[in-house]
């Protein structure tokens, strides 16, 4: 850790720098997957569906600045290459095989979802640590995350 006169004890601080580099790698990957559907989408709903993952991915990466940012201001150092993003990240790996533009939908909306719900429970895991601050960013980074993935699921097929 580096020095800081942040009050909050270095113990908390660095445990929740630990959630935030994971959930920074997960960003970067997530950023990296809705990019991947953004460039390769197919179907009669492609203008919309491209520009909807294009937007998506700028709130994702702003998400990753946030949470790499917060670590900084803990007094950690934040891990954003893709070398570690690739090591630490949660999510599933995403099928680059495909172009369909429902199938990029749905895959886009299962990552959006998982990251989500990790966030969700970061921020309750790193209250519990005393960081009510990073609670909240992670928080609203939960409910930036719920309408992205509104807007995604808006433009899936009715079943």
């Amino acid at each position: 850790m580096h020095p800081t006169q942040n009050t909050l004890p270095e113990a908390v601080r660095s445990q929740s720098v630990e959630v935030l580099n994971l959930h920074l790698a997960a960003a970067i990957d997530l950023h990296g997957q809705v990019k991947q559907a953004h460039w390769n989408v197919r179907g009669p709903g492609f203008f919309a569906v491209h520009t909807l993952f294009d937007s998506v991915s700028e709130a994702v990466e702003g998400f990753s600045d946030e949470l790499a940012e917060r670590a900084g201001a803990l007094g950690g150092t934040a891990y954003g290459t893709i070398q570690t993003a690739v090591k630490r990240s949660f999510l599933l790996p995403y099928p680059i095989a495909i172009a369909d533009e429902q199938k990029h939908i749905f895959a886009v909306s299962a990552a959006l979802a998982a990251f989500g719900q990790s966030v969700r429970g970061a921020s309750t895991k790193v209250a519990g640590f005393g960081d009510a601050d990073t609670a909240d960013l992670l928080t609203e980074i939960s409910r930036g995350i719920d309408k992205q993935l509104w807007f995604i699921e808006s433009h899936a097929a009715p079943k």
